[in-house]
């Protein structure tokens, strides 16, 4: 499920920089992005507590740490992708 959410997010994301792209409103299409990514860390959480309660340690230790650092770095640049259009639309009517 979390990779379904995931591919959800970035479609929204590419749609939110085009809608920007396209001077079409891009807000709801930002929203669904930013909303995506909240939802996608969630369901992968949700699926890693599946083994925390099947005492899966192994596979808790092998996926964990490299996990955290992919979902930080995707985190972030969604969340820089997703309010560029402001920050842009903010630098060009100044």
């Amino acid at each position: 499920m979390w990779i379904i959410l995931g591919v959800i997010a970035i479609v929204a994301t590419f749609i939110n920089l085009y809608m920007y792209k396209a001077g079409k409103d891009y807000k709801l299409a930002m929203a669904m992005g930013l909303s995506f990514t909240a939802l996608t860390i969630c369901a992968d959480y949700s699926y890693l507590s599946r083994w925390v309660k099947a005492e899966d340690w192994a596979a808790l230790s092998d996926v964990i740490p490299g996990m955290a650092r992919v979902f930080w770095f995707l985190t972030i640049v969604s969340i820089l992708l997703n309010i560029a259009p402001i920050f842009l639309e903010r630098i060009h009517n100044k």
